[in-house]
Protein backbone atom coordinates (compact mmCIF):
# COMPACT_ATOMS: atom_id res chain seq x y z
CA UNK A 1 0.00 0.00 0.00
CA UNK A 2 1.24 3.57 -0.66
CA UNK A 3 2.20 5.56 2.41
CA UNK A 4 -0.54 8.00 3.36
CA UNK A 5 1.29 10.21 5.87
CA UNK A 6 3.80 12.75 4.57
CA UNK A 7 5.85 15.26 6.51
CA UNK A 8 2.71 17.08 7.63
CA UNK A 9 -0.15 14.61 7.78
CA UNK A 10 -2.20 13.23 4.90
CA UNK A 11 -2.66 15.62 1.98
CA UNK A 12 -4.06 15.63 -1.53
CA UNK A 13 -6.57 17.22 -3.87
CA UNK A 14 -9.82 17.19 -1.92
CA UNK A 15 -12.40 14.64 -3.03
CA UNK A 16 -10.00 13.37 -5.72
CA UNK A 17 -6.75 12.18 -4.14
CA UNK A 18 -7.89 12.71 -0.57
CA UNK A 19 -11.34 11.21 -0.29
CA UNK A 20 -13.90 11.41 2.54
CA UNK A 21 -13.63 7.64 2.92
CA UNK A 22 -10.03 8.14 4.06
CA UNK A 23 -11.15 10.74 6.62
CA UNK A 24 -13.86 8.34 7.84
CA UNK A 25 -11.31 5.55 8.20
CA UNK A 26 -8.88 7.91 9.95
CA UNK A 27 -11.58 8.88 12.44
CA UNK A 28 -12.10 5.21 13.25
CA UNK A 29 -8.35 4.55 13.44
CA UNK A 30 -7.80 7.45 15.85
CA UNK A 31 -10.76 6.37 18.00
CA UNK A 32 -9.39 2.83 18.14
CA UNK A 33 -5.67 3.57 18.62
CA UNK A 34 -5.52 6.88 20.48
CA UNK A 35 -8.82 6.91 22.38
CA UNK A 36 -9.63 3.26 22.90
CA UNK A 37 -13.37 3.68 22.91
CA UNK A 38 -15.11 6.13 25.23
CA UNK A 39 -13.48 9.52 25.33
CA UNK A 40 -13.30 12.59 23.11
CA UNK A 41 -11.22 14.06 20.31
CA UNK A 42 -11.21 17.66 19.11
CA UNK A 43 -11.49 18.50 15.40
CA UNK A 44 -10.86 21.86 13.70
CA UNK A 45 -10.61 23.13 10.14
CA UNK A 46 -9.36 26.02 8.06
CA UNK A 47 -11.43 28.00 5.55
CA UNK A 48 -11.35 25.59 2.58
CA UNK A 49 -14.68 24.70 1.03
CA UNK A 50 -13.97 20.99 1.51
CA UNK A 51 -13.40 21.37 5.26
CA UNK A 52 -16.99 20.59 6.24
CA UNK A 53 -16.89 17.42 4.15
CA UNK A 54 -13.86 16.04 5.94
CA UNK A 55 -14.98 17.09 9.43
CA UNK A 56 -18.25 15.25 8.82
CA UNK A 57 -16.41 12.14 7.63
CA UNK A 58 -14.01 12.15 10.60
CA UNK A 59 -16.93 12.61 12.95
CA UNK A 60 -18.84 9.72 11.42
CA UNK A 61 -15.83 7.45 11.73
CA UNK A 62 -14.88 8.32 15.30
CA UNK A 63 -18.44 8.31 16.65
CA UNK A 64 -19.06 4.91 15.06
CA UNK A 65 -16.58 3.50 17.59
CA UNK A 66 -18.06 5.32 20.56
CA UNK A 67 -15.76 8.38 20.63
CA UNK A 68 -17.23 11.86 21.04
CA UNK A 69 -16.06 14.47 18.53
CA UNK A 70 -15.85 18.10 19.66
CA UNK A 71 -16.03 20.28 16.56
CA UNK A 72 -14.41 23.69 17.15
CA UNK A 73 -14.97 25.06 13.65
CA UNK A 74 -12.56 27.30 11.76
CA UNK A 75 -9.43 27.81 13.87
CA UNK A 76 -5.68 28.21 13.44
CA UNK A 77 -3.80 24.92 13.64
CA UNK A 78 -1.96 26.10 16.80
CA UNK A 79 -5.34 26.65 18.48
CA UNK A 80 -6.25 23.03 17.73
CA UNK A 81 -2.86 21.95 19.12
CA UNK A 82 -3.41 24.05 22.23
CA UNK A 83 -6.76 22.40 22.92
CA UNK A 84 -5.59 18.89 22.01
CA UNK A 85 -2.92 19.29 24.69
CA UNK A 86 -5.50 19.92 27.39
CA UNK A 87 -6.55 17.12 29.71
CA UNK A 88 -9.99 16.92 28.12
CA UNK A 89 -8.99 15.28 24.86
CA UNK A 90 -7.26 12.07 23.86
CA UNK A 91 -6.27 13.42 20.43
CA UNK A 92 -6.95 16.13 17.89
CA UNK A 93 -7.38 16.22 14.12
CA UNK A 94 -6.89 19.40 12.08
CA UNK A 95 -8.43 19.51 8.62
CA UNK A 96 -6.07 21.77 6.70
CA UNK A 97 -3.53 21.75 3.89
CA UNK A 98 -1.78 24.76 5.45
CA UNK A 99 -0.04 26.77 2.70
CA UNK A 100 -1.27 24.59 -0.19
CA UNK A 101 -3.82 25.83 -2.77
CA UNK A 102 -7.52 25.80 -1.92
CA UNK A 103 -8.22 22.67 -3.95
CA UNK A 104 -6.04 20.63 -1.61
CA UNK A 105 -6.86 19.57 1.90
CA UNK A 106 -5.14 17.61 4.63
CA UNK A 107 -5.59 15.69 7.85
CA UNK A 108 -3.14 16.35 10.70
CA UNK A 109 -3.35 14.12 13.77
CA UNK A 110 -2.10 15.33 17.16
CA UNK A 111 -1.73 13.29 20.35
CA UNK A 112 -3.07 14.08 23.82
CA UNK A 113 -0.11 16.43 24.37
CA UNK A 114 -0.93 18.47 21.27
CA UNK A 115 2.12 17.06 19.45
CA UNK A 116 2.43 15.52 16.00
CA UNK A 117 2.65 11.75 16.05
CA UNK A 118 5.86 9.74 15.95
CA UNK A 119 6.36 7.78 12.72
CA UNK A 120 5.62 4.36 14.31
CA UNK A 121 2.24 5.61 15.55
CA UNK A 122 1.45 7.02 12.10
CA UNK A 123 2.37 3.63 10.65
CA UNK A 124 -0.08 1.95 13.02
CA UNK A 125 -2.83 4.38 12.03
CA UNK A 126 -2.16 3.68 8.37
CA UNK A 127 -2.57 -0.05 8.89
CA UNK A 128 -5.83 0.58 10.73
CA UNK A 129 -7.06 2.83 7.90
CA UNK A 130 -6.52 0.06 5.35
CA UNK A 131 -8.26 -2.43 7.68
CA UNK A 132 -11.00 -0.11 8.92
CA UNK A 133 -13.87 -2.59 8.54
CA UNK A 134 -12.07 -5.05 10.82
CA UNK A 135 -12.43 -2.59 13.71
CA UNK A 136 -16.12 -3.40 14.04
CA UNK A 137 -18.57 -0.88 15.44
CA UNK A 138 -20.67 -0.09 18.44
CA UNK A 139 -24.38 -0.65 18.66
CA UNK A 140 -26.80 2.26 18.48
CA UNK A 141 -26.63 2.84 22.23
CA UNK A 142 -22.83 3.10 22.18
CA UNK A 143 -22.14 5.54 19.37
CA UNK A 144 -20.33 8.74 20.23
CA UNK A 145 -21.71 12.26 19.96
CA UNK A 146 -20.87 15.18 17.70
CA UNK A 147 -20.54 18.25 19.93
CA UNK A 148 -20.57 21.90 18.83
CA UNK A 149 -17.53 23.05 20.80
CA UNK A 150 -16.70 26.38 19.19
CA UNK A 151 -16.80 28.06 22.59
CA UNK A 152 -13.91 25.83 23.74
CA UNK A 153 -11.46 27.99 21.73
CA UNK A 154 -11.70 30.77 24.33
CA UNK A 155 -8.75 29.53 26.47
CA UNK A 156 -6.44 29.73 23.43
CA UNK A 157 -7.50 33.31 22.74
CA UNK A 158 -7.13 34.26 26.41
CA UNK A 159 -3.63 32.76 26.51
CA UNK A 160 -2.50 34.71 23.43
CA UNK A 161 -4.08 37.90 24.78
CA UNK A 162 -1.98 37.52 27.94
CA UNK A 163 1.14 37.31 25.76
CA UNK A 164 0.11 40.47 23.91
CA UNK A 165 -0.84 42.61 26.89
CA UNK A 166 2.69 43.45 28.18
CA UNK A 167 3.85 44.59 24.72
CA UNK A 168 3.38 48.34 24.51
CA UNK A 169 3.13 48.88 20.78
CA UNK A 170 1.04 52.03 20.97
CA UNK A 171 1.72 54.24 17.96
CA UNK A 172 2.92 51.33 15.81
CA UNK A 173 1.07 50.73 12.54
CA UNK A 174 0.81 47.09 11.43
CA UNK A 175 -0.61 45.58 8.24
CA UNK A 176 -1.77 41.99 8.71
CA UNK A 177 -2.29 39.66 5.74
CA UNK A 178 -4.55 36.85 6.96
CA UNK A 179 -4.23 34.79 3.73
CA UNK A 180 -8.03 34.41 3.67
CA UNK A 181 -7.41 31.66 6.18
CA UNK A 182 -8.33 30.65 9.67
CA UNK A 183 -6.12 33.23 11.39
CA UNK A 184 -8.26 36.10 10.14
CA UNK A 185 -10.81 35.78 12.92
CA UNK A 186 -8.18 35.57 15.67
CA UNK A 187 -4.99 37.46 14.85
CA UNK A 188 -6.35 41.03 14.48
CA UNK A 189 -7.79 41.15 17.99
CA UNK A 190 -4.74 39.56 19.58
CA UNK A 191 -2.32 41.92 17.83
CA UNK A 192 -4.53 44.89 18.67
CA UNK A 193 -4.17 43.98 22.36
CA UNK A 194 -0.58 45.29 22.11
CA UNK A 195 -1.96 48.79 21.51
CA UNK A 196 -0.84 48.86 17.88
CA UNK A 197 -3.05 50.09 15.05
CA UNK A 198 -3.94 47.06 12.87
CA UNK A 199 -5.02 47.13 9.23
CA UNK A 200 -6.14 43.74 7.96
CA UNK A 201 -6.06 42.56 4.34
CA UNK A 202 -7.13 39.25 2.79
CA UNK A 203 -9.49 38.32 5.59
CA UNK A 204 -12.64 37.55 3.59
CA UNK A 205 -12.46 33.79 2.96
CA UNK A 206 -14.90 32.32 0.45
CA UNK A 207 -13.74 28.70 0.53
CA UNK A 208 -11.65 29.04 -2.62
CA UNK A 209 -9.31 32.00 -2.02
CA UNK A 210 -7.18 30.69 0.86
CA UNK A 211 -3.49 31.44 0.13
CA UNK A 212 -4.48 32.79 -3.31
CA UNK A 213 -1.97 35.51 -4.26
CA UNK A 214 -1.63 36.44 -0.61
CA UNK A 215 -0.30 35.35 2.75
CA UNK A 216 3.05 33.92 3.77
CA UNK A 217 3.58 32.15 0.43
CA UNK A 218 3.01 35.32 -1.60
CA UNK A 219 3.79 38.42 0.49
CA UNK A 220 4.21 40.81 -2.48
CA UNK A 221 0.76 42.34 -1.93
CA UNK A 222 1.50 42.85 1.76
CA UNK A 223 4.77 44.58 0.88
CA UNK A 224 2.94 47.00 -1.43
CA UNK A 225 0.31 47.73 1.19
CA UNK A 226 2.91 48.43 3.88
CA UNK A 227 4.53 51.03 1.61
CA UNK A 228 1.20 52.56 0.52
CA UNK A 229 -0.07 52.90 4.08
CA UNK A 230 3.24 54.03 5.56
CA UNK A 231 3.08 51.17 8.08
CA UNK A 232 5.90 50.24 10.42
CA UNK A 233 5.72 46.51 9.75
CA UNK A 234 3.67 43.88 7.97
CA UNK A 235 2.88 40.33 9.00
CA UNK A 236 1.69 37.57 6.64
CA UNK A 237 0.14 34.37 7.97
CA UNK A 238 -0.48 31.25 5.92
CA UNK A 239 -3.84 29.54 5.56
CA UNK A 240 -3.86 27.87 8.97
CA UNK A 241 -1.78 30.55 10.73
CA UNK A 242 1.05 28.28 11.85
CA UNK A 243 3.71 30.25 9.97
CA UNK A 244 4.66 33.90 9.60
CA UNK A 245 6.58 36.00 7.11
CA UNK A 246 7.35 39.63 8.01
CA UNK A 247 7.78 42.75 5.88
CA UNK A 248 9.74 45.78 7.11
CA UNK A 249 8.69 49.42 6.74
CA UNK A 250 10.41 49.73 3.36
CA UNK A 251 8.47 46.78 1.94
CA UNK A 252 11.42 44.38 2.16
CA UNK A 253 10.39 40.79 2.89
CA UNK A 254 12.10 39.38 5.98
CA UNK A 255 12.02 35.62 5.66
CA UNK A 256 11.75 33.01 8.37
CA UNK A 257 15.51 32.62 8.78
CA UNK A 258 15.94 36.30 9.54
CA UNK A 259 12.99 36.26 11.93
CA UNK A 260 14.59 33.29 13.71
CA UNK A 261 17.86 35.19 13.82
CA UNK A 262 16.22 38.30 15.29
CA UNK A 263 14.63 36.23 18.07
CA UNK A 264 17.74 34.12 18.71
CA UNK A 265 20.20 37.05 18.87
CA UNK A 266 17.90 38.91 21.26
CA UNK A 267 17.72 35.88 23.55
CA UNK A 268 21.46 35.30 23.37
CA UNK A 269 22.15 38.91 24.33
CA UNK A 270 19.77 38.66 27.28
CA UNK A 271 21.20 35.28 28.29
CA UNK A 272 17.84 33.50 28.08
CA UNK A 273 18.25 31.26 25.01
CA UNK A 274 17.97 27.76 26.48
CA UNK A 275 21.24 25.84 26.00
CA UNK A 276 22.30 28.84 23.85
CA UNK A 277 20.98 26.70 21.00
CA UNK A 278 18.81 27.32 17.95
CA UNK A 279 17.30 24.37 16.05
CA UNK A 280 16.72 24.80 12.31
CA UNK A 281 16.19 22.57 9.28
CA UNK A 282 18.75 21.67 6.63
CA UNK A 283 17.16 24.36 4.41
CA UNK A 284 17.99 27.27 6.72
CA UNK A 285 20.50 29.74 5.36
CA UNK A 286 24.17 29.43 6.27
CA UNK A 287 24.18 33.15 7.08
CA UNK A 288 21.80 32.50 9.97
CA UNK A 289 24.15 29.88 11.37
CA UNK A 290 27.13 32.24 11.07
CA UNK A 291 25.30 35.04 12.88
CA UNK A 292 24.18 32.83 15.75
CA UNK A 293 27.59 31.22 16.18
CA UNK A 294 29.31 34.62 16.07
CA UNK A 295 27.07 35.66 18.99
CA UNK A 296 28.16 32.61 21.00
CA UNK A 297 25.26 30.34 20.15
CA UNK A 298 24.99 26.87 18.65
CA UNK A 299 22.89 25.79 15.66
CA UNK A 300 21.50 22.26 15.28
CA UNK A 301 20.07 21.17 11.92
CA UNK A 302 17.28 18.63 11.42
CA UNK A 303 15.35 17.19 8.46
CA UNK A 304 12.66 19.42 6.96
CA UNK A 305 9.41 19.48 8.92
CA UNK A 306 8.37 21.24 12.09
CA UNK A 307 7.90 17.96 13.95
CA UNK A 308 11.61 17.26 13.41
CA UNK A 309 12.41 20.76 14.66
CA UNK A 310 10.44 20.06 17.84
CA UNK A 311 12.16 16.69 18.30
CA UNK A 312 15.53 18.42 17.94
CA UNK A 313 14.51 20.97 20.55
CA UNK A 314 13.32 18.30 22.96
CA UNK A 315 16.50 16.25 22.61
CA UNK A 316 18.88 19.23 22.87
CA UNK A 317 16.91 21.23 25.43
CA UNK A 318 16.79 24.21 23.05
CA UNK A 319 14.09 26.79 23.59
CA UNK A 320 13.82 28.14 20.05
CA UNK A 321 13.58 26.50 16.66
CA UNK A 322 12.01 26.86 13.26
CA UNK A 323 12.22 26.86 9.50
CA UNK A 324 12.86 29.50 6.85
CA UNK A 325 9.27 28.97 5.63
CA UNK A 326 8.11 30.83 8.73
CA UNK A 327 7.37 28.01 11.17
CA UNK A 328 8.77 29.17 14.53
CA UNK A 329 8.47 27.24 17.78
CA UNK A 330 9.03 29.23 20.97
CA UNK A 331 9.13 26.59 23.71
CA UNK A 332 8.07 28.90 26.53
CA UNK A 333 4.79 29.62 24.75
CA UNK A 334 3.92 26.74 22.42
CA UNK A 335 4.89 23.28 21.19
CA UNK A 336 3.97 24.06 17.60
CA UNK A 337 4.48 26.81 15.06
CA UNK A 338 2.13 29.72 15.74
CA UNK A 339 2.35 32.73 13.43
CA UNK A 340 0.47 34.94 15.90
CA UNK A 341 2.91 34.15 18.72
CA UNK A 342 5.85 34.76 16.37
CA UNK A 343 4.43 38.16 15.41
CA UNK A 344 4.06 39.09 19.07
CA UNK A 345 7.66 38.12 19.80
CA UNK A 346 8.96 40.13 16.86
CA UNK A 347 7.09 43.15 18.21
CA UNK A 348 8.52 42.52 21.69
CA UNK A 349 12.08 42.56 20.33
CA UNK A 350 11.49 45.68 18.22
CA UNK A 351 10.10 47.62 21.15
CA UNK A 352 12.57 46.25 23.68
CA UNK A 353 15.54 47.09 21.44
CA UNK A 354 14.08 50.32 20.16
CA UNK A 355 15.01 49.29 16.62
CA UNK A 356 12.91 48.80 13.47
CA UNK A 357 12.72 45.37 11.91
CA UNK A 358 14.99 46.35 9.00
CA UNK A 359 17.99 47.05 11.22
CA UNK A 360 17.35 43.96 13.36
CA UNK A 361 17.19 41.76 10.25
CA UNK A 362 20.38 43.33 8.88
CA UNK A 363 22.28 41.64 11.72
CA UNK A 364 21.65 38.33 9.91
CA UNK A 365 23.47 38.59 6.60
CA UNK A 366 22.07 35.80 4.46
CA UNK A 367 24.06 33.97 1.79
CA UNK A 368 22.64 33.84 -1.76
CA UNK A 369 20.22 30.92 -1.85
CA UNK A 370 17.80 29.73 -4.51
CA UNK A 371 15.05 27.13 -4.25
CA UNK A 372 13.11 25.47 -7.05
CA UNK A 373 10.03 23.25 -6.85
CA UNK A 374 9.99 20.89 -9.85
CA UNK A 375 6.74 19.11 -10.70
CA UNK A 376 7.67 15.50 -11.50
CA UNK A 377 5.98 12.13 -11.69
CA UNK A 378 8.83 10.20 -10.10
CA UNK A 379 10.05 12.38 -7.25
CA UNK A 380 11.47 9.45 -5.26
CA UNK A 381 13.68 8.18 -8.09
CA UNK A 382 16.07 11.12 -8.36
CA UNK A 383 18.93 9.36 -6.55
CA UNK A 384 18.94 6.57 -9.12
CA UNK A 385 19.18 8.83 -12.15
CA UNK A 386 22.80 8.77 -13.36
CA UNK A 387 22.57 11.95 -15.44
CA UNK A 388 21.19 13.90 -12.50
CA UNK A 389 23.84 12.51 -10.17
CA UNK A 390 26.62 13.47 -12.59
CA UNK A 391 25.24 17.02 -12.88
CA UNK A 392 25.00 17.22 -9.10
CA UNK A 393 28.66 16.21 -8.75
CA UNK A 394 29.72 18.90 -11.23
CA UNK A 395 27.63 21.48 -9.40
CA UNK A 396 29.26 20.61 -6.07
CA UNK A 397 32.68 21.02 -7.68
CA UNK A 398 31.77 24.47 -9.03
CA UNK A 399 30.41 25.66 -5.68
CA UNK A 400 33.31 24.46 -3.59
CA UNK A 401 33.31 23.98 0.16
CA UNK A 402 31.53 27.28 0.85
CA UNK A 403 28.31 26.17 -0.84
CA UNK A 404 25.54 23.65 -0.30
CA UNK A 405 23.12 21.75 -2.55
CA UNK A 406 20.10 19.92 -1.21
CA UNK A 407 17.71 17.87 -3.33
CA UNK A 408 14.72 16.22 -1.69
CA UNK A 409 11.27 14.98 -2.63
CA UNK A 410 8.44 16.97 -1.08
CA UNK A 411 6.53 15.20 1.65
CA UNK A 412 3.28 17.01 0.81
CA UNK A 413 3.26 17.60 -2.98
CA UNK A 414 4.30 15.74 -6.18
CA UNK A 415 7.44 17.84 -6.58
CA UNK A 416 11.18 17.55 -6.21
CA UNK A 417 12.71 20.45 -4.29
CA UNK A 418 16.14 21.81 -5.24
CA UNK A 419 18.08 24.19 -3.00
CA UNK A 420 21.43 25.76 -3.91
CA UNK A 421 23.39 28.07 -1.60
CA UNK A 422 26.76 29.71 -2.08
CA UNK A 423 28.75 32.95 -1.99
CA UNK A 424 28.30 33.78 -5.71
CA UNK A 425 24.69 34.84 -6.43
CA UNK A 426 24.89 34.41 -10.21
CA UNK A 427 26.37 30.94 -9.91
CA UNK A 428 23.71 29.94 -7.39
CA UNK A 429 20.91 30.99 -9.77
CA UNK A 430 22.56 29.22 -12.71
CA UNK A 431 23.02 25.97 -10.80
CA UNK A 432 19.51 26.02 -9.35
CA UNK A 433 17.99 26.59 -12.80
CA UNK A 434 20.07 23.94 -14.53
CA UNK A 435 19.50 21.27 -11.89
CA UNK A 436 15.77 21.98 -11.80
CA UNK A 437 15.51 21.80 -15.61
CA UNK A 438 17.39 18.50 -15.72
CA UNK A 439 15.23 17.03 -12.98
CA UNK A 440 12.08 18.07 -14.85
CA UNK A 441 13.41 16.43 -18.02
CA UNK A 442 14.61 13.19 -16.41
CA UNK A 443 11.81 12.55 -13.88
CA UNK A 444 8.73 13.73 -15.83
Amino acid sequence: MPRLFGTDGIRGVANVELKPTTAYALGRAVAHRLVGGRGAIVVGQDTRRSGDLFVAAITAGATSLGTDVHQIGVVPTPALAFLAGSAEYAAGIMVSASHNPAADNGLKVLDRNGLKLDDPVEDELEQLIWRTEELGGSGNDDVGLAVDARDRVAPYIENRMRLAAPINATGLRIVLDAANGSGGAFAPGILAATGAEIEVINAVPDGTNINLNCGATDPAGLARTVIERGADIGFALDGDADRLIAVDASGQVVDGDQVLGVLALDRLERGVLAKRTLVVSVLSNGGLQRAVEAAGGTVIRTPVGDKFILEGMQVSGAGLGGEKSGHVIIAEHTTSGDGIVTALDVLRVMIGRGRPLATLAADIELMPQQQRAVSVRHKDQWEGDLALQAALARAHERLGSAGRILIRPSGTEPVLRVMVEGPDALMVVDLADSLAALAAERLH
